[in-house]
């Protein structure tokens, strides 16, 4: 049983995952603090324009065929909204488990600080792109995936009127509808997943069959409009001209180059695992996915008692999911403070029921678009991989091959990638496979990268210390 103090529950993250739950949790009784660090709630999935923006991009035209469930998030808030203590462009840039209790260190609007102590927390962090670094990828033109995204949805702008889209994963296809639908018509899709490895993947996401409808229909109307869509391929490097960039692009038997005038580049997402480290959660290593997730129990709860996890952060299942993530994570706890009966309720079997068929999915689009992770172990040597400190990929293979790191950790420590800004979380990945395939050892023994704080880049001048 969890005692609360002061009646506090935190959730972090007020995407689809952090909304349900505040929602279970206000519905029980409690008055949960609510923290995301943008303007607004929705995530990345239901991301708002400025206000002044909104005349030009109407809900349907943002969401597609989920606006109504964004639709039904915004007014589920505003019933609620007086029995949930709201902070906004409030960043969570620490966080420690001690006397079991949460202390969380926030950073508010105009630099506010304040330590939050909390008896429980609920991380829906979300997720951010997983960058696969070619040769050029620094020069200016060339975003995320994500970063595209956000671009169009919150500021009603685009990277580029012809935009190159390169990767793997339905975002790819997403993105590259989304701004041909703004009349920002692609160059080109260059998809590195193979049309047979979609085939074989075809059982699992029958899991789903609308949203494989709707990734089916994208496709088909991006060919459509004309865009070169190139399977199983990958970009192989970058280069700038006055005029634009140019994407050279590699498959099994061609390969070709594509013109534009802004490259988005990504391979799906991979969970902000930040604040879950730096409170001792546990980890495991996930093959098929190639990427090291923090361990859960078949309702959210966490390794670590009194800390629960939601949405893309636990795992990505897309915004649905995290819906029935984060109302699962807060049934959970409010079985442990003893607010509910111990016993799953019916709603809370349905809830898991969902999630099952929501994982099938996702295995199934692992399988369409799996990681390129071979690619990794042949980055030239001149590949920029950790941009924050100019650690090429040659500097960590020389690291590798004179000092023998055993772990990622220690790769980090020798050669600064992963100290910067970005604290490893584009770069951390790329180191740990490139050591795993230099050593010619499995990528699960060479470890993850420890949390550090601050999770985000904050000012020197900071009014409060740990």
């Amino acid at each position: 049983m969890i005692e609360l103090k002061g009646g506090r529950v935190a959730v972090i993250g007020a995407g689809p995952a952090g909304l349900r739950a505040v929602q279970a949790l206000a519905e029980a009784g409690l008055r949960p603090v609510l923290i995301d660090e943008n303007p607004e709630p929705g995530g990345q999935i239901y991301r708002k324009p400025p206000a002044p923006l909104r005349a030009l991009r109407n809900p349907k035209s943002l969401y597609g065929r989920d606006w109504r469930r964004a639709g039904a998030l915004d007014a589920m808030l505003q019933t609620l909204r007086d029995r949930i203590d709201m902070r906004m462009e409030t960043l969570v840039w620490d966080a420690h488990r001690h006397a079991n209790e949460f202390r969380l260190f926030l950073r508010g609007p105009d630099g506010r600080d304040e330590v939050l102590d909390v008896a429980a927390v609920i991380l829906a962090t979300g997720a951010m792109d997983r960058i696969l670094p070619v040769p050029g990828w620094t020069v200016p033109g060339v975003w995320s995936m994500g970063g595209a995204q956000v671009m169009l949805k919150a500021q009603a702008q685009v990277v580029g009127r012809r935009p190159i889209f390169a990767g793997s994963g339905p975002l790819l296809y997403l993105v590259a509808w989304q701004y041909a639908k703004a009349g920002a018509v692609p160059a080109a899709v260059i998809d590195s997943g193979r049309f047979i490895d979609k085939l074989r993947a075809l059982p699992g996401m029958l899991a789903r069959p609308g949203v494989l409808l709707q990734g089916v229909r994208m496709t088909l109307a991006l060919r459509r409009m004309g865009v070169p869509v190139i399977e199983g391929a990958h970009a192989e490097r970058i280069s700038s001209e006055p005029d634009g960039l140019t994407l050279h692009w590699q498959g099994r038997r061609r390969s070709g180059e594509v013109r534009g005038d802004a490259i988005a580049l990504g391979h799906g997402l991979k969970p902000e695992r930040q604040l879950a480290d730096l409170l001792g959660c546990g980890t495991q290593f996930d093959a098929p996915s190639g990427q090291w997730l923090a361990r859960t129990d078949g309702h959210n709860r966490s390794s670590v008692p009194g800390l629960y996890l939601a949405g893309d952060m636990r795992a990505i299942n897309g915004a649905h999911a995290a819906e029935y993530s984060g109302e699962l994570a807060a049934r959970a706890l409010l079985r442990d403070l003893e607010l509910r009966d111990a016993a799953p309720s019916v709603r809370t079997r349905a809830l898991r029921g969902a999630l099952a068929l929501q994982g099938l999915f996702r295995r199934g689009l692992e399988t369409a678009f799996p990681f390129p992770q071979e690619r990794i172990g042949a980055l030239p040597d001149d590949t920029m991989v950790c941009r924050c400190e100019g650690i090429t990929a040659g500097d960590l293979r020389r690291a590798i091959t004179d000092w023998e790191p055993g772990d990622v950790n220690r790769l980090k420590a020798m050669t600064r990638c992963g100290m910067g800004r970005c604290q490893s979380r584009l770069c951390g990945h790329v180191a740990a496979s490139l050591l795993a395939a230099e050593s010619g050892i499995e990528q699960s023994a060479v470890g993850t990268l420890r949390g550090q704080a601050p999770v985000k880049p904050l000012p020197i001048a900071s009014g409060i210390s740990r």
